[in-house]
C-alpha cells in the first residue's frame, strides 16, 4: 500500500500516540503556498481516506450530512502497516 507525503504525515504524527487534534496536521503546509480553504479540504479527504481504509479511528460530531472530525487515532492496523511500510523503505546492510 503506498501513502501519499500528507497521509505519511498524518501517520508520523499519529504513531505512538492517542488521540491528536487534526490541527497539528496543518503544519504539512507551512512552507507551501496553498490556500487556508484548500488546506482544511485536503486534510479531512486525507483523513477520511485513511479511515475508510480501516487505518484510523475519527472523533467528532455527526450531522445528517456530514461528518465533523475533531480528532483522530490510529487503530492497531494502521500502527502494524506503518511499521511494514517504514521497514520496507529501510535498506539493509550488506554483510
Amino acid at each position: 500500500m503506498s501513502f501519499s507525503s500528507l497521509q505519511q504525515y498524518i501517520i508520523k504524527i499519529c504513531y505512538g500516540r492517542e488521540k491528536i487534534s487534526r490541527n497539528l496536521f496543518r503544519k504539512f503546509y507551512t512552507d507551501k503556498k496553498v490556500k487556508e480553504n484548500l488546506k482544511t479540504k485536503i486534510i479531512t479527504k486525507s483523513i477520511e481516506r485513511l479511515i475508510d481504509k480501516g487505518l484510523m479511528v475519527g472523533y467528532g460530531m455527526r450531522t445528517t450530512k456530514k461528518w465533523f472530525i475533531r480528532e483522530v487515532r490510529l487503530t492497531n492496523q494502521g500502527k502494524k502497516l506503518w511499521e511494514d511500510w517504514l521497514n520496507r523503505k529501510q535498506r539493509k546492510l550488506p554483510v
